[in-house]
């Protein structure tokens, strides 16, 4: 889908901070037992440097870096906060519905997601929508470990990085 069909307007980055400090809880939906997918490498970041507790779910999966994981959304312990959907964009309004249903406070669409749907459903019903972003980069960066090219400099400086 093309920039200029998008109508959508999501959350300012305050507003998005706003959002990642009021959550306490993340479920992952889409997540892999593969290494070099989005899915593994948010999760492994998320359980090492960040203070949420971290929820996996996927139907074709018990277990993932030692936690376990759920069929669906409804199959989990808690309601999580922040449902964070690893999923193609087709499946998107269908996990908005599921978020609702259990009363989460956040749909996050991944970096690349983008489902105008599936953010109506997710606003109509009072939760906050927030597409086309990473919950990783957008941690990091709030937290002062990103550069704003997303890589880790280990600098933090107001100054522009110069390089030779």
């Amino acid at each position: 889908m093309s920039s200029q069909n998008r109508t959508w307007v999501g959350p300012s980055a305050p507003e998005r901070l706003n959002i990642l400090r009021s959550t306490k809880s993340i479920a992952i939906v889409g997540m892999s037992n593969k290494p070099s997918r989005a899915s593994y490498f948010v999760a492994t970041y998320l359980l090492s440097s960040s203070p949420y507790d971290v929820y996996f779910v996927n139907p074709v999966l018990d277990e993932v870096l030692g936690q376990k994981v759920y069929p669906s959304l409804a199959d989990l312990p808690v309601v999580p906060d922040l449902v964070e959907v690893f999923r193609k964009d087709a499946d998107l309004p269908g996990v908005a519905r599921e978020a609702v249903d259990i009363g989460a406070k956040t749909v996050w669409m991944q970096l690349g997601s983008w489902n105008e749907e599936a953010a109506r459903i997710a606003e109509d019903a009072g939760l906050n929508a927030v597409m086309d972003r990473c919950v990783k980069i957008e941690h990091a960066r709030f937290h002062g470990g990103l550069h704003l090219a997303g890589f880790n400099t280990g600098v933090i400086s107001s100054k522009r990085q110069v390089t030779a």
